[in-house]
């Protein structure tokens, strides 16, 4: 289990995130609300990982993170109602279940539940410059066993995941310092202009 310190050398740490990612490892990394697990969506090897190391149903999806709007325009549609949210509250804790903008996508990034994903654009530092750098989406789902509390620091995630077999463990680790406790992101879906709050976190929509 390997660490990168994102404190004070921010694009060391995004440089070996992008080559564990590039080679189909798992990072855990600082978002604005806790430590995430993240890989790259289009790996399918990747996403077996991430769920196997939290005990998480299958059946659930795993959100994604994007580096701005417009990366996240070019894969999905985004309902004009969407488009205004988004300027209003991207980037931050607001994730939007959004059909993919083609087909194929859903075959190549098997993230999609009934057809839409969970994505939002970060307002944590790191993870808008890894996204930006690596230039696609990634897989942002909190760092701990399924059912136990967040991970607030790298401490945490390395104690949360030491106990497991090396193969069950993130392949690096970006320190980013202790994050203050907070609620969750939020999660909407869309109905033409309505708006469903699946998941009330720290955004009111």
């Amino acid at each position: 289990m390997k660490t990168a310190d994102a404190r004070h050398e921010t694009t060391l740490a995004v440089e070996a995130a992008i080559q564990v990612l590039k080679a189909g490892g798992v990072i855990a990394f600082p978002t604005e609300t806790t430590y995430g697990l993240g890989c790259d969506p289009r790996n399918a090897s990747a996403l077996s990982k991430i769920y196997r190391m939290k005990g998480r149903d299958k059946a659930k999806a795993l959100p994604l993170v994007a580096c701005s709007m417009e990366h996240v325009e070019r894969l999905f549609k985004l309902p004009e109602k969407a488009k205004e949210l988004a300027d209003e509250y991207w980037p931050g804790a607001l994730a939007m279940l959004l059909e993919p903008a083609e087909s194929a996508l859903r075959k190549s990034m098997p993230v999609f539940k009934d057809g839409l994903a969970a994505v939002r654009v970060s307002s944590h530092p790191f993870v808008h410059e890894l996204t930006c750098t690596y230039g696609f989406p990634l897989v942002a789902t909190s760092a701990n066993l399924s059912g136990d509390p967040a991970c607030l620091s790298a401490e945490q995630v390395m104690a949360a995941f030491m106990v497991s077999e090396p193969e069950n463990q993130p392949d690096l680790i970006i320190n980013g310092g202790e994050l203050e406790a907070s609620e969750p992101s939020t999660i909407i879906k869309f109905d033409g202009d309505d708006v469903t709050v699946i998941r009330q976190g720290s955004v009111n929509v």
